[in-house]
């Protein structure tokens, strides 16, 4: 089967033998629909030390059922299925608490550590706990992003542990940074502030109703202080880069929860003298994904979509002009949907 991997910082189309059942909770997907993670960018750049040289990239799919191992009890050959982000037993110390994204005997593993999505056919560990079926009028374009990019933007909002009357800034107006956006309002938020230096992406936050205040950049924390007196009730910082990091506990409120859900290349640094008396809450690192199928309900009702991601699309062929679109966001680029 065709399948991209990356080795020595560099991406290739290579053959590679069909996945087989390694253990009997495991399953063989079909891919139908994949997309590109700026966490695969992060890998390529040799900034994800857990990465193994050779991999197939890729964690965000949707697929076919087409093989299961004797232990998976939920799905059957042919289902159509959204697939976790996480790999997880959900029997270990941390997945029973929620925190699958540090399970013993998994987390980020596909595309990272195990082969990935970015291949005609992939191997889900824990199949029971990583797939979801998808209901009849959820179309695998509607559920190409519930494994990550959704899951992410509602566990960022998760995060702030949002009350009646907040207003809640979000920094980063790109995939995560929309569905947090969304996600926020979902759970209640009174206002939502949207910052990024993209004034096309922040017109988009607005038109879509997810923003109901858009600030550039640039000059931002005045007009956190014009729109909230003290600062933001919350913060997410879903963008990941120094400057960012920075504004992110700069426009919180004292006693704010500031959730980052970015991933960064390089150390920040906390200029903790400074900030001291603020009595900030920091709550970071990856992703626990454990909404996927209440998030797919959500968006077989109605309630929420992630179809305004989907900018620009392309065949696995052309994975790699794909690739290049989406790391220098041309045109107006925020996520592709690879069909295979």
């Amino acid at each position: 089967m065709k399948a991209l991997i990356c080795k020595n910082g560099k991406i290739e189309m290579v053959e590679k033998p069909f996945p087989e059942i390694q253990k009997n909770t495991d399953a063989i997907v079909k891919v139908t629909l994949s997309s590109i993670c700026t966490s695969d960018l992060h890998i390529i750049r040799g900034c994800v030390p857990a990465a193994k040289n050779g991999i197939v990239l890729g964690h965000e799919f949707v697929g076919e059922v087409v093989e299961t191992g004797d232990n998976v009890k939920n799905f059957v050959k042919g289902d159509r299925v959204a697939v976790n982000c996480e790999t997880f037993c959900g029997e270990c110390e941390f997945c029973k608490r929620g925190y699958i994204n540090n399970c013993i005997n998994g987390g980020w593993e596909l595309g990272c550590k195990i082969d990935g999505c970015q291949a005609e056919y992939v191997r889900v560990p824990f199949a029971d706990n990583g797939l979801s079926k998808l209901p009849d009028n959820v179309s695998f374009e509607n559920a190409l992003f519930v494994g990550d990019i959704l899951s992410s933007g509602y566990w960022g909002a998760e995060l702030c542990e949002i009350k009646k009357g907040d207003i809640i800034a979000v920094i980063g107006a790109g995939p995560v940074g929309l569905c947090a956006m969304q996600c926020v309002k979902y759970l209640g938020a009174k206002k939502v502030i949207a910052i990024d230096i993209d004034e096309t992406r922040l017109e988009l936050a607005k038109k879509l109703g997810f923003a109901d205040f858009i600030l550039k950049f640039k000059d931002c924390e005045k007009g956190i202080k014009d729109l909230t007196k003290y600062g933001a009730d919350a913060v997410i910082e879903a963008a990941g880069s120094d400057d960012t990091f920075e504004l992110a506990y700069k426009i919180a409120r004292p006693n704010a929860i500031v959730a980052i859900v970015a991933m960064y290349e390089k150390n920040q640094i906390l200029p903790l003298p400074q900030m001291y008396g603020k009595n900030l809450i920091f709550k970071t690192g990856g992703v626990d994904a454990t909404h996927c199928k209440d998030l797919i309900k959500l968006i077989s009702e109605g309630k929420i979509s992630t179809d305004f991601l989907i900018t620009h699309k392309f065949y696995f062929n052309d994975i790699k002009k794909a690739y290049e679109i989406f790391e220098h966001k041309q045109d107006n680029c925020l996520k592709t949907a690879i069909k295979y």
